[in-house]
């Protein structure tokens, strides 16, 4: 059962690591972080396709790491 949750718990770190690295970085440069806050706040445009889902998928991720980690640590214990 251990060693199966720390198998699960490294493909979804794995899975984790590369839907972070595969978005989009939400400023571009000095002038994003200067206005960019703002256009993301009150824009109305909103995040379609690729960027929709891999946001959706990093939630999802960060889900089951967080709930894997903790059942492999009651489990070590």
């Amino acid at each position: 059962m251990e060693i199966t949750l720390k198998i699960f718990l490294i493909i979804i770190s794995l899975g984790l690591i590369t839907a972070v690295l595969l978005q989009k970085g939400k400023s571009a440069g000095i002038s994003g972080a200067i206005s960019g806050g703002a256009e993301h706040l009150f824009g109305k445009t909103k995040a379609r396709g690729l960027d929709l889902f891999l946001s959706r998928l990093t939630m999802v991720l960060a889900g089951l790491f967080i709930v894997l980690s903790v059942m492999v640590a009651y489990v070590v214990k």
